[in-house]
């Protein structure tokens, strides 16, 4: 791929900063719908629980498919956005890669660690008894050696990333992630023995990544070739790019109808598990960030690298912690409350990415260095 064609797709309307685009009447305002789904998810839950109850009936190794399918809904629109060519163009930019890597895995788990220790085994202590508060430092744990597959994508559209370079990220952490994994939470945990669903991780790599990304390339080669590239860019993509942040409201409906009783019962635990969680998502954003800004990464790339890290593969560590723990443990409520916390935290820190655009080398820019 020549530099001019890179820049060329820079300038379209899939690529565009906040400034080539005006933000869209659900994007402009989606720390209030997420409010909002988040409490009628709980509602739907509690005033017709035969609906979740039925929805959980369609689970495969601890995934449940109708979530799956909605998220599935959120990522397909930025998969098909890729161009496969493009992908080639990480060689030009490995320091992205190489920044995601060493926060996700040299960094992550061992400061969710700390904090999260710190809080609830000390801080907390008063409040939680030693047992339950031990229960709750591993499924933190498990939520900090997770680093985020599918939710990403969707913070990555929030930023205007880059698409084929995010993909690479995910993929090459989902690869290391299927064998770290287990010995860091070993390690943290302090057991010699521990069983991961390796069926819910590879379902999750194939519902998540392959699947849509296997649609959105073949949407892509079919109408650019049937309707052209203007069309494609300026029709579609702008009809589609509402699909995103629907399909996310619509899986926190979903995933709160779940966990709607977890959390009715457990208010004042929730909000000091929450505490640690916090802290350490912008803890680790900071980090990630400033480091991009200082390696001078541009912002395409450097938006999406901080993401991964700071958000968590909250599927897996759920899975996990029922595995490992059981449906009812601390460690199961504790990979939940990630699942609460996450979503209007990483929407505060796509908004802190989107204001600091100004500081990172444009595209453009990057590209004719």
């Amino acid at each position: 791929m020549t530099h001019q064609s890179i820049a060329m797709e820079a300038a379209t309307p899939a690529a565009q900063g906040a400034e080539g685009r005006d933000l869209g009447f659900f994007e402009r305002y989606l720390t209030i719908w997420v409010a909002l789904c988040i409490l009628a998810g709980v509602a739907l839950g509690q005033l017709v629980p035969a609906v979740p109850d039925t929805l959980t009936r369609f689970t495969y190794a601890e995934v449940n498919i109708p979530v799956a399918i909605l998220i599935w809904f959120m990522i397909y629109p930025m998969m098909v956005q890729i161009d496969f060519a493009s992908i080639l163009g990480v060689r030009k930019q490995p320091k992205g890669l190489a920044l995601t890597l060493a926060v996700n895995w040299l960094i992550k788990p061992f400061s969710m660690f700390a904090i999260a220790w710190l809080f609830l085994l000390v801080i907390f202590a008063p409040l939680i008894p030693a047992n339950l508060g031990r229960e709750y430092l591993a499924g933190v744990i498990l939520l900090g050696a997770a680093p985020c597959t599918a939710m990403v994508f969707v913070w990555s559209y929030l930023t205007k990333g880059d698409p084929a370079y995010t993909l690479v990220q995910v993929s090459v952490n989902d690869l290391i992630m299927l064998v770290a994994f287990a010995p860091i939470v070993a390690l943290l945990l302090g057991l010699s023995d521990i069983v991961v669903p390796w069926n819910t991780l590879f379902l999750s790599v194939v519902l998540y990544i392959v699947v849509p990304l296997a649609a959105g390339y073949a949407t892509r080669v079919y109408l650019i070739r049937h309707q052209g590239m203007p069309w494609f860019e300026n029709v579609f993509l702008r009809r589609l790019g509402p699909l995103t942040i629907i399909g996310l409201l619509l899986t926190l409906i979903l995933l709160f109808s779940f966990q709607g009783e977890v959390i009715l019962n457990n208010p004042l635990h929730i909000a000091l598990i929450a505490v640690p969680l916090i802290i350490q998502t912008f803890f680790i954003f900071a980090i990630a960030y400033g480091a991009a800004k200082a390696l001078r990464i541009p912002h395409r790339i450097a938006a999406p690298a901080s993401m991964i890290g700071a958000s968590n593969f909250f599927e897996l560590a759920v899975a996990t912690a029922i595995a490992l723990f059981g449906v009812s443990s601390g460690a199961a409520l504790a990979a939940v409350v990630g699942v609460l916390v996450e979503v209007p935290v990483m929407l505060m820190l796509v908004r802190i990415a989107n204001a600091t655009r100004r500081h990172f080398p444009e595209a453009t820019a990057d590209v004719a260095a």
